[in-house]
């Protein structure tokens, strides 16, 4: 059985903010704290999410919503589950509750040296649209994305 089949996706609740924290404090110099997290999942335009293995959340994923365009805020996994898939696996169901929620376009943006996911950005669909410039502790540039969402027939 693929490991991934035991992995579910649901909506993030305040149990889960200290292993959320835990991973955010892992996967960046500059993380989000608890209090921004608990304010994403309390947010009417936002929709956060977790990854959960044998009733532990090893990832998460913040998606906002807003009119016709989404925007995937943050994205982490624990470091030692990176590269089994968790992260496309956030991303897919973003994508398909972006498109319940009438996005018709999503978009994030992800540090130009991050090459393990700008690739798995792209090969999910997402194209690069621009580069903001200096935008992460006013040194590295951010690389913008968008996938357009189209509807399902």
């Amino acid at each position: 059985m693929d490991a991934l089949t035991k992995i579910h996706v649901r909506p993030m609740i305040e149990q889960d903010l200290d292993v959320v924290a835990a991973i955010e404090q892992a996967s960046y110099a500059t993380p989000w704290s608890r209090e921004h997290f608990r304010d994403e999942i309390s947010a009417s335009y936002s929709w956060p999410l977790v990854a959960v293995d044998e009733g532990s959340v090893v990832g998460y994923l913040c998606l906002m919503c807003l009119f016709e365009e989404a925007q995937v805020l943050n994205v982490a996994v624990s470091p030692t589950l990176r590269g089994r898939g968790i992260a496309r696996l956030l991303l897919e169901r973003a994508v398909v509750l972006a498109r319940e929620k009438g996005a018709k376009r999503l978009l994030l943006e992800v540090r130009a040296s991050n090459s393990a996911a700008i690739s798995l950005y792209e090969r999910i669909g997402f194209g690069r649209t621009g580069i903001r410039s200096r935008y992460y502790d006013h040194t590295e540039d951010a690389v913008l994305m968008e996938k357009p969402l189209k509807e399902i027939p």
